[in-house]
């Protein structure tokens, strides 16, 4: 039998989706309850907090990005020896792009592709009644989502928690719990989302303390007995590797990898071999592929510049074996990085590429691609779906075709151009992978 689960969502960003959520998963698993997180949309900070607080994996799941086999996939191995599955929403509930019904990215599709009832969390600072008419909103908009409660956050006092619940009882809304304000209680941020949970401070302490407030402020019973919906039987696959031995940067610079492409690594019978470019380590030369996340390299550029045997093990992999770098990585593979202060850094020389943080422009978005040349994300002409989430701006030329990754259209089908570069064995781009196929 699958396991029952919730989502929760919001009716806008910064709502406290990911308190409550983490408050709510390390209540539930102090109960000795098997918790499984999740993650709606293209997200890779997250489900880290949610492995803190749980002890198990947590996945993305992307109605856009990804195919129905490999989501369902995906929610099977979320599922699997759990006894509740908590999925955190991301954005809006109903926020996405326009394409056809349950394949528009919202955390509604995911809500009603697995009958997981919603449990909105409301920001009720600046308003009292009138929250109620934002939620009821929530519960009327799309037929396929049922609302089961709502978690009233950043409450001022007692006497608002009266006027809200007020206005929710006569929108016939059931409240399931509330958090008082407190700014103790967000946890720290910066320029692409919350600090990584490996480098936040006192996390199991935080998440402790999460916990006491969930079961002090919310009827965890009445959370547990809203859960529903099932998981289908899947038979999909998830991501292929790219080698049998992967050689993976991983640390403070580079550590944005979404979940599910290791997990379906691994469960192909490949090997990930971690290495740490700011310890100075060089990719392992018994692996057959080396790949550079994404990260915070512009805050690290210095010391990255000074690991010469990282940039001259790099240089020598290259030689003979695919490297792959998406976003921070791809900029460590070019010959220049520009840090915030205007000091430029020579990175790795492997592509002919520029890349500069002084000047902060978002790119932001859904990338559909198809792939210019041969490579470790696929074949020529294969379709490969990823998502662009940075401020770092190319100051060099674009590729021409013959030498570039991927040919790029966003979300509703705009011709983005040429991304990335791709030169001898060494390849790359601002784009994260979430899935691809052949064509």
């Amino acid at each position: 039998m699958s396991p029952p689960g919730l989502l929760i969502a919001a009716p806008r960003s910064s709502s406290g989706k990911t308190t409550v959520t983490l408050a709510l998963m390390r209540a539930l698993t102090r109960r000795g309850l098997r918790v499984r997180g999740a993650k709606c949309g293209p997200d890779y900070i997250d489900p880290a907090f949610h492995q803190a607080a749980t002890g198990q994996p947590s996945f993305n799941l992307d109605s856009f990005a990804m195919e129905p086999r490999l989501l369902d996939a995906l929610a099977g191995e979320t599922a699997s020896g759990a006894d509740i599955v908590v999925a955190e929403g991301s954005m809006g509930l109903f926020d996405g792009i326009r394409a056809a019904e349950n394949r528009t990215g919202a955390n509604a599709d995911i809500a009603a592709r697995y009958g997981w009832p919603v449990v909105l969390v409301v920001d009720v600072s600046g308003a009292a009644q009138s929250a109620a008419a934002v939620a009821l909103g929530c519960k009327l908009y799309d037929p396929r989502v049922r609302l089961a409660g709502v978690i009233l956050n950043k409450v001022a006092s007692a006497r608002h928690r009266r006027l809200v619940e007020a206005g929710m009882e006569r929108a016939g809304l059931p409240v399931l719990g509330a958090l008082m304000r407190d700014a103790a209680l967000v946890l720290p941020e910066r320029h692409l989302g919350l600090v990584q949970a490996g480098e936040t401070a006192d996390l199991e302490a935080r998440l402790d303390r999460l916990a006491d407030l969930a079961e002090a402020g919310i009827d965890l019973d009445a959370v547990i007995a809203c859960a529903g919906g099932a998981v289908p039987d899947s038979a999909g696959l998830l991501p292929r590797p790219p080698g049998q031995r992967i050689a993976v940067a991983r640390d403070a610079a580079f550590s944005f990898l979404y979940p599910h492409l290791e997990a379906g690594w691994r469960l192909a019978g490949a090997e990930i071999v971690p290495f740490s470019p700011l310890a100075d380590e060089a990719p392992p030369r018994d692996c057959d592929i080396c790949w550079l996340p994404g990260g915070y390299p512009e805050l690290h550029a210095g010391r990255l510049a000074a690991a010469k045997r990282f940039l001259g093990g790099l240089r020598a992999f290259a030689d003979t074996r695919p490297v792959h770098g998406e976003c921070g990585g791809y900029m460590v593979l070019g010959r220049t990085l520009e840090d915030a202060d205007g000091m430029t850094h020579a990175m790795a020389g492997l592509l002919p590429v520029a890349t500069s943080y002084r000047k902060r422009k978002l790119h932001l978005g859904y990338r559909v691609a198809r792939l210019c040349g041969d490579g470790p994300l696929g074949r020529r002409g294969s379709r490969v779906v990823g998502h662009e989430f940075h401020y770092a701006s190319e100051l060099s030329p674009a590729a021409v075709e013959a030498d570039a990754l991927a040919q790029v259209m966003d979300a509703e089908g705009v011709d983005q151009g040429l991304a990335g570069h791709r030169v001898g064995r060494v390849g790359g781009s601002f784009f994260h992978l979430i899935a691809a196929d052949e064509p």
